[in-house]
C-alpha cells in the first residue's frame, strides 16, 4: 500500500478541516482527489506529505508513518502544491539542480535533470530565469521538480493550473505515463481530467469524504438517461407524449421539438416510437440527456452540505 490515511483529522480552534478521513491508494494507481473551495483537499495533501502536522489520525507513506519519520518520508513523496513556491532569481536548470542537491542526488543528476526538462517539454526555457517564465512554464518547472527524485508517490494539487489546452494535454500524457509506475493524488477542478485520468475519484466535502470509488462505478451508479431530447417533424399533443409509459413530465415547442424526463432512461425510446407511428408524425432526432461528472460533483457536494 502506498498511502494509507486513517481517521485523519485537522481542527482549526472550533473549526474542523478535515474530519476523519480514510482512504487507501496503491501503486499504480491515479487518484483524482475533488471537493469545491474550502472542503479540505489542500490540507489533507499538506499532512500527509507532512508539512502539516495532524491533530489526530495517521498516515502512512510507502509503510513509514508520518510521525514516526516525517522527514524521511519526503524522500518517497513528490509533491506539486496549489501555489507552487519557486525561486524566481534561479535560472531552470539552477532550480532544478539545487532540489536534487536538497534530496541528497549526487551521480547521475545531471542525466536525471535533462530527462525532467525533456519530459516536462522545458527545453526552449531551460537557460532563462524563473521569473522570466510564464504561469505554465512556472507549473512545468513545479512538475519537473516534483518528479526529479523519482519518488514512488505523486502528490499534485491542481497541476494543469495556468496551462493552455495544448499544454494541458501534454501534462495530461506524462502524468498518465508516470502514474503507471506509480502512485498519483492528484486536485483538480476540471472534471475532463478526472475522467480522461482517474482511475478512482475520492470526493470531499466540509472534510469527510462522501464517495470513494473508481470513476467507472461513480459514473455507472449514479449516471443514468435523465431525459430525452426528441424531435418530430410536427408538433406533438403534449397530453398524448406525457401518457408514454415512463414519461414523468415533457415540455413541447412549435417546431416540433421536446425535452421528456423520464424513470426508465432509455427503455422509453421504443414508446415514444410508437407514438410517432400512431401519430404518423415521423422522428427527426432523438438523444439522450445524462448526467455528468461534473452534475454528480455537484450533487453529491450538494447533499452532504445540506
Amino acid at each position: 500500500m502506498s498511502v494509507k490515511v486513517h481517521a485523519l483529522t485537522k481542527t482549526y480552534g472550533q473549526q474542523i478541516a478535515v474530519d476523519n478521513i480514510s482512504f487507501e491508494v496503491n501503486k499504480g494507481e491515479i487518484v483524482g482527489f475533488l471537493g469545491p473551495n474550502g472542503a479540505g483537499k489542500s490540507t489533507t495533501m499538506k499532512m500527509i506529505t507532512g508539512y502539516l502536522e495532524p491533530t489526530a489520525g495517521q498516515a502512512e507513506v510507502c509503510g513509514t508513518s508520518i510521525f514516526k519519520d516525517p522527514v524521511g518520508i519526503r524522500r518517497h513523496i513528490g509533491y506539486l502544491p496549489e501555489h507552487n513556491p519557486l525561486y524566481l532569481d534561479m535560472y531552470v536548470k539552477e532550480f532544478l539542480e539545487f532540489s536534487g542537491k536538497m534530496y541528497g542526488m549526487g551521480k547521475g543528476l545531471s542525466a536525471r535533470i535533462t530527462q525532467m526538462i525533456e519530459l516536462t517539454g522545458l527545453g526552449i526555457e531551460q537557460n532563462k530565469k524563473i521569473r522570466q517564465l510564464s504561469k505554465g512554464y512556472r507549473q512545468r518547472v513545479g512538475l519537473a521538480q516534483a518528479m526529479l527524485h523519482d519518488p514512488e508517490v505523486l502528490i499534485l494539487d491542481e497541476p494543469t493550473t495556468g496551462l493552455d489546452p495544448n499544454q494541458i494535454l501534454e501534462i495530461r500524457d506524462l502524468i498518465k505515463q508516470v502514474g503507471q509506475s506509480k502512485t498519483v493524488i492528484l486536485s483538480t477542478h476540471i472534471m475532463q481530467e478526472v475522467q480522461a485520468m482517474c482511475q478512482r475519484i475520492i470526493i470531499i466535502n466540509k472534510g469527510q469524504i462522501v464517495a470513494n470509488d473508481s470513476t467507472q462505478n461513480i459514473l455507472e451508479r449514479i449516471q443514468g438517461t435523465v431525459g430525452l431530447k426528441v424531435q418530430f417533424k410536427r408538433p406533438i399533443d403534449e397530453n398524448k407524449l406525457n401518457n408514454v409509459p415512463g414519461v414523468q413530465v415533457s415540455a413541447v415547442f412549435e417546431n416540433g421539438k421536446c425535452v421528456v424526463q423520464c424513470d426508465e432512461g432509455l427503455h422509453v425510446r421504443e414508446q415514444i416510437f410508437n407514438l410517432a407511428v400512431a401519430e404518423n408524425n415521423p422522428i427527426l432526432h432523438m438523444e439522450p440527456i445524462t448526467e455528468s461528472l461534473e452534475s454528480i460533483f455537484r450533487q453529491l457536494t450538494k447533499t452532504a452540505a445540506s
